[in-house]
């Protein structure tokens, strides 16, 4: 009888690890994806904005316009080609990606010693900041402060891979990642949707984009009290980095995105990474960062190949988005998230030898049969790559590095986001589609070459 009081005590005491692990998840993807909707909003309706201020001759963005039809005939864009607009676009969209590249390890080295929870309500009050200056943006400038402040803030999603690094399981690190995919398919597919259809409902009189400015700003608020009252701290006291002076002292290898590659502010302080781990970790963040950068640039360029080739309307493209993103999160929410733990790289060299074709399919598509089967194939490896490599690199590092490798995890993507899609962009219109498409399919080989070279996973440190 003792005995088997003793066993269930036993597994009761197993088990709870298991239901906070799970529970933690639950929380960070139901945060995530209330945070994406409101991000994702407006999405469809930047070309329409640009558009806007240029109609009301707002002296700020007249003379931006200048800047980018004096670097357009720079770069030797021909006269047919030139899309003016979508270039001041990307270069706008870039803006954010460059502020999240240097607020993203600042804020998870901040996190290492203060906790995730208070950190992370302190970036979404500054997306709730974000979004009441879009509300109330009538200027072109206000509206760009509020992008500056957007993207500033948008370290929280830095800080919830951080939370889910903190999980102490293999196993749940690895369906927490794959859920935060599956937050990033939903939110990405949904939130433009709504957000184009908030614009289209728009009153006489009233500034087309303020109603998704609004939903905006009330998901923001609402994910606010979502995490105050229902996220714990996954931090303890005991695991954290002595002081904030001594995370900000490494604020150099932090920014310069050559110690960023290099992996170097895990190697300050007591605490340090084994040399075939640190080996690892440089591979696995070249290979992150080669991975979004091509993939940007397809992102980016998708529509315009889709409205130049197939003359796609709006609607149609918002379909095909939509299609990617539900494809997305049936694999993330299906596969994904039960490839077990060191299958990971497999996993992901598998993906990336699927967009190799992808690539070439959508390039060279004749018509949307070939087109929708390369989507098809992109959706699938892309719904893999991320949230593999995110369980893998968590696996590095001890409880008060975590914070730090995911944070330069999340700065190399967002620098690999500001670069890739305006460079591919430029590819595309002096050389074509064809051309452009076929090179960034072959590039993907890279990382496909640099995993082979690292097939053991890591050891706990």
């Amino acid at each position: 009888m003792a005995w088997r009081e003793t066993e269930t005590s036993s597994s009761s005491t197993n088990d709870e690890p298991d239901q906070n692990s799970s529970r933690v998840i639950k929380i960070v993807f139901l945060a995530l994806f209330i945070d994406l909707l409101g991000f994702a909003l407006i999405l469809p309706l930047f070309p329409s904005i640009l558009d806007y201020y240029s109609q009301t001759e707002d002296g700020f963005y007249l003379s931006l316009q200048r800047g980018v039809d004096w670097f357009a005939g720079m770069v030797g864009m021909p006269p047919e080609r030139k899309y003016n607009s979508v270039l001041f676009g990307g270069l706008i969209g870039s803006i954010f990606s460059i502020l999240q590249f240097f607020s993203s390890p600042l804020t998870g080295a901040v996190s290492d010693c203060l906790g995730r929870r208070p950190v992370i309500l302190v970036t979404v009050m500054g997306l709730i900041t974000s979004y009441a200056l879009w509300a109330a943006s009538r200027t072109f400038g206000v509206f760009l402060l509020s992008r500056i402040v957007g993207g500033i803030s948008k370290g929280n999603v830095s800080l919830s891979t951080a939370v889910i690094a903190d999980l102490r399981s293999p196993k749940a690190r690895s369906k927490g990642m794959a859920m935060i995919g599956v937050a990033f398919s939903l939110g990405f597919t949904l939130g433009p949707m709504m957000g184009a259809y908030l614009a289209m409902e728009t009153e006489k009189g009233e500034v087309f984009y303020l109603r998704s400015a609004l939903l905006a700003l009330m998901f923001a608020v609402a994910d606010f009290i979502f995490i105050f009252v229902l996220l714990p701290e996954t931090l303890p006291k005991e695991k954290r980095v002595s002081s904030v002076t001594s995370g900000f002292q490494a604020a150099v290898d932090l920014l310069s995105p050559l110690a960023l590659f290099q992996f170097s502010a895990v190697t300050r302080g007591k605490e340090s990474l084994s040399e075939e781990n640190l080996q690892n970790l440089k591979i696995l963040g070249l290979v992150y960062f080669l991975y979004l950068f091509l993939f940007s640039g397809l992102e980016y360029t998708l529509s315009f190949l889709t409205h130049q080739r197939f003359q796609f309307s709006s609607m149609q493209q918002g379909k095909m988005f939509f299609f990617i993103g539900i494809t997305m999160a049936v694999i993330q929410g299906g596969y994904a998230r039960r490839i077990k733990p060191g299958n990971e790289i497999r996993a992901v060299k598998r993906a990336i030898m699927l967009l190799i074709p992808a690539f070439l399919l959508i390039g060279w598509a004749a018509n949307v049969t070939v087109l929708s089967i390369g989507l098809l194939l992109y959706s699938f490896a892309a719904a893999i790559v991320i949230p593999c490599l995110s369980a893998v690199v968590s696996g590095y590092g001890s409880a008060g590095q975590k914070g730090r490798v995911m944070g330069i995890l999340r700065s190399l993507g967002a620098l690999a986001r500001a670069l890739g899609p305006i460079l591919s962009a430029t590819v595309y219109w002096l050389a074509g589609a064809e051309v452009c498409f076929t090179v960034c399919g072959a590039l993907f080989l890279i990382p496909f070459v640099l995993l082979g070279s690292m097939e053991r996973q890591p050891k706990e440190e």
